[in-house]
């Protein structure tokens, strides 16, 4: 009888290492739901690819969007999304960029919408951004990894230009039937500074400015850099005939020596994106003419 009990209190035991074992094998349940998360821009879209992050909600472009988000609800335009159709997505959280907080907030807080504004207006206030929304999804590795890429190229720009001449530099950014002049407070501002480029317009704490042809003639700027918020095609036709019928262009060294460049709207963006390394690159031939 004893030696019964001696043998069932060995099985017991064996069973209960066993379980103990099968539970220490067993993966732990992720109990955290995954967010659901609108992106209203390409620029965050392509982040969020990049990230490995799901979307419920993309904004409606022409432009060619990741794969994965092929079957992913369009929320309409970055500049006017649809917030009926992003209330109806019950998102955790909406995300835009700065450069667009003004227009959109009392929108998203009227419709009552968690909505964040990334800071795009230049590289190194995206890699912040990135940074952080690796840090809130959980996604930290992918964003290191993602933001080493960037630096490596950027990085290899800035060497490339790091011992020669600073050419002077007019940014001047169209849309159909004006026109205004960006300052270093701009993406495409900060593309020029990383690129060797000195901005003419300095000490202004704002991205744009009216434009005084007078004030920009004194500066006499070695290149003039002309883009296009929106129909790019019609805003070329405007610089056109604006550098034809205003007499003062004639007077800028750099329409003397050609040295204008319209710039590509799909590369040179209204905030930063992940094509940056490559528009910095394409600034870099512009700057040294090569």
């Amino acid at each position: 009888m004893r030696k019964m009990a001696v043998i069932s209190l060995v099985l017991l035991l064996f069973l209960v290492g066993c379980g103990k074992e099968e539970a220490a094998q067993k993966p732990e349940q992720k109990t955290e739901k995954e967010p659901k998360i609108v992106a209203t821009t390409v620029a965050i879209t392509e982040i969020m690819d990049k990230l490995d992050l799901r979307l419920v909600g993309i904004p409606s472009s022409s432009k060619k969007l990741p794969k994965r988000y092929a079957d992913v609800k369009e929320t309409g335009s970055p500049m006017g999304p649809d917030l009926e159709i992003i209330r109806m997505l019950k998102p955790d959280m909406v995300l835009s960029t700065k450069t667009l907080e003004a227009d959109l907030k009392s929108g998203f807080e009227g419709a009552n919408l968690e909505a964040d504004f990334l800071d795009f207006t230049s590289i190194a206030s995206m890699q912040t951004e990135i940074k952080n929304l690796g840090a809130k999804f959980d996604r930290i590795e992918e964003a290191t990894k993602l933001n080493k890429d960037l630096t490596s190229d950027i990085d290899q720009v800035k060497s490339n230009v790091a011992k020669k001449k600073k050419p002077t530099v007019l940014i001047l950014m169209g849309v159909p039937g004006s026109y205004l002049v960006v300052t270093e407070h701009a993406y495409i501002g900060d593309l020029v500074k990383l690129a060797g480029g000195e901005n003419v317009i300095k000490d202004q704490k704002v991205e744009y400015l009216a434009s005084n042809t007078e004030y920009l003639q004194s500066a006499n700027p070695d290149i003039i850099l002309r883009a296009a918020h929106g129909m790019p095609a019609e805003v070329v036709k405007m610089f056109d005939e604006e550098f034809k019928t205003n007499d003062i262009w004639k007077h800028f060294d750099a329409v003397k020596n050609n040295r204008v460049y319209d710039l590509d709207e799909n590369l040179f963006g209204m905030t930063a994106s992940l094509n940056a390394p490559e528009a910095l690159k394409e600034m870099e031939k512009m700057l040294y003419d090569n």
